[in-house]
């Protein structure tokens, strides 16, 4: 079948330009100058409307176990709603246990989807116990299956935590295999003292899971990543779901040295505060923790992480979306902040929310596009076949209607949440029509895909990397 896109505004990396996109089959063919285009496709008219490359969402955790129940999206309601908020590729993590076989967990996530996507998807590795076994896996899943980024954790001790010797010998690894590190930076020693000291002390609610969390904590984690990361020859490092200004400023840092080290942002850090939503009366912050968590807004993280955006020292925004409800899951934690799980669910606002710093002026319209699609594409090995509007490129395509409007609420997403951390937000822009590999997903608010049809993405490695 094909489809010409007719009348819209391109974006891409380079700016805005007007153009017809021509769809064959499930990639692109052409890009015709206005009015230039064959007859007899179909016509979607995207008059009014910018032309985009679909989403990524490069950091999301579909049906993860965590802190004795799992995220509440399973891989069939969660790429049902990044879809319709214009995402048509996730990344997800798929997990090695200490103790367990790296292949055994990669085999778990590949069970986990089969069948049930609705959008394509590829898997990060996070390898939780780093031994001689785990790094030949990772030789052999990068070589193999189309795996070129691993996970480690600085934090939680007991579960998902890697000392600094482990940590050195997956970076050396990574640095022979072309692979990428991923790191959760965060002192998770020094947090669970401050944890233990709060509960000690009778500071049990939610807030207290930000104020344990300080920032220098992560400041600290992310410099000894980025120090760690020059012993091992300059491994490529990515930090992921930085938060808070002392962090970043390590980042721009070693970036201004020309260091293979970057760092993802999320929506939530952007736009809300510890304060506002961690502080929320009774038990209502329980729906805003993850860690690394949510800062002050009376410090200037917030304006940092937006200029960091624009100065492509912060190169990615994803959304760790890793649901929980609060009915017998985030209430958990009644009592005892600790035992709330962490996370908050976004993957179907990210596009919206990022769009809204279009408006507000404090991203460009290129910029929206690099940081939501074509850099998580390059930086994790799909490009060019995702992440740009080029002639064969697959047909991942939204059309974005600047004029519409979108609101947020528990009562229209479509994640499995029974709240919504974006309730009554609106934003000035809206998605239109969504297009995976040619076939149209959401049409006029209409849902038209099928679980099944998503389909695994062997990833090649980052083109970013020196």
């Amino acid at each position: 079948m094909t489809i010409l896109i007719k009348g819209g505004t391109v974006v891409g990396p380079s700016g805005p330009y007007a153009g017809d996109v021509l769809v064959d089959g499930e990639t692109i063919a052409a890009i015709f100058a206005p009015g230039r285009g064959p007859e007899g496709p179909e016509v979607i008219d995207a008059t009014g409307k910018y032309v985009i490359p679909g989403a990524i969402d490069a950091h999301t955790h579909m049906q993860m176990p965590f802190g004795g129940t799992e995220a509440s999206d399973t891989f069939d309601t969660g790429t049902r709603a990044a879809a319709i908020g214009g995402t048509t590729t996730i990344i997800d993590f798929a997990i090695q246990r200490y103790g367990e076989v790296v292949q055994d967990g990669l085999a778990a996530w590949h069970a986990k989807t089969a069948g049930e996507c609705h959008i394509d998807y590829g898997f990060h590795m996070i390898v939780g116990g780093v031994d001689d076994e785990s790094l030949k896996a990772m030789d052999q899943l990068v070589a193999t299956e189309g795996i070129s980024s691993f996970k480690l954790f600085m934090a939680y001790p007991g579960v998902f935590y890697s000392d600094d010797g482990q940590i050195l010998r997956a970076m050396q690894k990574a640095r022979e295999n072309g692979a990428m590190i991923m790191m959760h930076a965060e002192n998770g020693p020094a947090i669970d003292v401050l944890v233990k000291q709060a509960l000690e002390r009778g500071e049990t609610d939610p807030i207290y899971h930000g104020i344990t969390r300080p920032q220098e904590l992560e400041a600290e984690a992310t410099s000894r990543a980025i120090w760690l990361a020059s012993v091992a020859a300059d491994c490529p490092l990515y930090i992921v779901h930085l938060s808070a200004s002392k962090a970043l400023e390590q980042v721009r840092n070693a970036r201004d040295l020309g260091r293979n080290v970057f760092a993802e942002t999320c929506p939530q850090y952007l736009y809300l505060t510890l304060e506002d939503q961690l502080g929320a009366p009774g038990f209502d912050g329980a729906k805003w923790v993850c860690s690394t968590p949510l800062r002050s807004g009376k410090e200037s993280h917030r304006a940092d992480l937006w200029q960091g955006l624009r100065t492509n020292d912060l190169s990615v925004v994803s959304t760790d979306h890793c649901p929980f409800c609060m009915k017998d899951q985030k209430e958990m934690g009644i009592g005892d902040f600790s035992k709330i799980p962490n996370g908050i669910g976004s993957v179907e606002h990210r596009v919206d929310l990022l769009y809204q710093g279009v408006v507000d002026k404090k991203l460009s319209l290129a910029r929206w596009v690099e940081t939501i699609a074509t850099t998580p594409a390059r930086m994790f090995g799909m490009y060019p076949k995702k992440g740009i509007i080029a002639p064969g490129s697959d047909a991942d395509i939204v059309l974005y209607d600047p004029n519409g409007r979108t609101r947020i609420s528990v009562e229209t997403h479509h994640m499995n949440m029974d709240y919504s951390a974006w309730e009554g937000w609106e934003i000035d822009g809206k998605v239109d029509t969504v297009l995976s590999r040619g076939e149209v997903l959401v049409s006029g608010g209409e849902y038209r895909g099928r679980k099944g049809r998503g389909r695994y993405v062997s990833r090649s490695l980052s083109d970013y990397l020196v």
